[in-house]
């Protein structure tokens, strides 16, 4: 019963990590660069990998997608990771499903047990796919501090992926 329970317990992590990587792909919050003259904050502008929005110091956003500017290229590079990561966690969340203990979609012990030990391999490799992006635009936004003009920053998306 302990091992079902553990079964169990993983197959709802996995979900809620599911959940975490569209929501992460989904927040327009992956860069944020502020813009200061004088001390007094100008300009601030957010990038996702979906859209970019720009907010005034009156708290007014105003958003466009990627269609009429350039998207840089590690925001290209992290669309496509992202989007293969979520699409292996489904599958490792299918084949999890079928090789757990307490279903009885395939009747062969040992076949359940390959089942979910490739449910596993797959969560890791998922994890390595997002962990890249993460990485990346990290790397990009300390390279490109600026203390002078504007400053870059790292967003909440960003923090929560790296606690995962």
């Amino acid at each position: 019963m302990v091992a079902c329970e553990r079964q169990l317990l993983g197959l709802a992590l996995a979900c809620i990590g599911l959940l975490g990587s569209i929501i992460s792909c989904a927040l327009p919050t992956w860069r944020i660069m502020t813009a200061f003259k004088d001390y007094e904050m100008l300009l601030s502008i957010v990038e996702g990998l979906w859209k970019r929005c720009a907010i005034l110091p009156t708290g007014q956003t105003q958003c466009m997608g990627y269609g009429y500017i350039p998207l840089p290229e590690d925001m290209k590079a992290a669309r496509g990771l992202i989007i293969i990561a979520i699409i292996i966690e489904v599958l490792g969340i299918l084949l999890g499903v079928a090789g757990r203990n307490f279903m009885n979609f395939v009747p062969d012990e040992r076949q359940r047990s390959k089942m979910a030990l490739t449910s596993g391999i797959a969560f890791l490799i998922a994890g390595f796919f997002f962990l890249i992006p993460v990485s990346w635009t990290t790397n990009t936004i300390n390279d490109h501090i600026h203390p002078t003009q504007s400053t870059y920053g790292l967003s909440n998306v960003l923090f929560k992926n790296m606690e995962l």
